[in-house]
């Protein structure tokens, strides 16, 4: 009996300005006990190349490319997918780091279902010197688990594709979302509408939440890219709690934005679809200047969750 080649897979890691964090990123794929081809695609975004990557001792062979599509993670995904030949393209940030087990794991899942085209895992949430654990339950993903909950535990460092689906099928990152932000809510949500997410209910991948991040405290770019999504899915609204939890997010990014009655008016909208939807309770708290919008960013953040 001949036993199948383990498929190749190319890590495509976008980065700007972030060299320690980004060798980190790289070792981490480095460590996977992977029996198949293994390669990363550093791909700079508004950031000069460092070329000398590719023959620095990292553990791993480091292709580096610059983005010359639409500046921001999307075009630098699409760039790193689009420069790679192998049979499955995987993405990591360059700020978060692949735990033991990883790659072999989500390989494996994607193994046992042929027909699946995406794998995911769980997170652990570094914030300042704290850790939380992220899972979801469950080890398969529908279109309908995430109309009604971004679920960011499936966060775009665990995302594993199978690269003809990217190309033809799915599709690449849409590079019109604002700042790109949601982009990883946008692609799971196209994967999803065609057959479900395998996903490796482990916290295998250690992601940086907070200041270092790009979108921390982008309410403009969080504002519009939230909007976007609504407009770009339409299904979004066929489940109450999922709108009733974008418009909380929007009343909350107005309230961010010192716009009150933008962020009363979202508020009222999201709990009339969701009289649970706290978060249009924290945006009508910090429209009243009870609570100030960091405060409340760094208490979730703390816990491992985000607005």
């Amino acid at each position: 009996m001949t036993v199948a080649a383990p498929p190749s897979v190319t890590v495509v890691i976008p980065t700007r300005d972030r060299p320690a964090q980004l060798r980190q990123a790289i070792r981490g794929v480095a460590a996977q006990d992977y029996d198949g081809p293994l390669d990363v695609t550093v791909v700079y975004d508004h950031a000069q190349p460092e070329s000398s990557l590719e023959t620095e001792d990292l553990g791993v062979p480091v292709r580096v490319l610059q983005n010359e599509r639409t500046p921001g993670l999307c075009g630098a995904r699409n760039t790193g997918i689009l420069g790679s030949t192998s049979d499955l393209v995987a993405f990591c940030d360059d700020d978060d780091v692949w735990l033991p087990g990883k790659l072999p794991e989500q390989v494996a899942s994607l193994a046992r279902q042929p027909a699946a085209e995406f794998a995911t895992t769980a997170i652990v949430v570094r914030f300042d010197d704290g850790e939380t654990v992220r899972l979801a339950g469950r080890d398969e993903v529908t279109h309908a688990d995430l109309l009604r909950s971004r679920m960011a535990m499936l966060h775009s460092s665990t995302f594993l594709v199978r690269r003809p689906a990217l190309l033809d099928g799915i599709g690449l990152l849409d590079e019109a979302i604002p700042g790109s932000m949601c982009e990883d809510w946008d692609i799971l949500l196209r994967a999803t509408a065609r057959r479900p997410v395998v996903h490796v209910d482990r916290p295998l991948v250690r992601v940086l939440w907070g200041q270092a991040s790009f979108f921390a405290r982008h309410w403009e770019t969080k504002l519009a890219a939230h909007a976007w999504m609504l407009q770009r899915h339409p299904d979004i609204w066929t489940s109450r709690v999922g709108a009733g939890r974008v418009l909380g997010q929007i009343a909350f990014e107005n309230a961010a934005l010192h716009r009150r009655r933008a962020a009363v008016r979202h508020a009222v909208r999201a709990l009339r679809r969701n009289p649970r939807e706290h978060r249009a309770v924290l945006a009508l708290l910090v429209a009243a200047r009870a609570l100030p919008a960091s405060t409340v960013l760094e208490f979730l953040h703390r816990r491992g969750h985000g607005i």
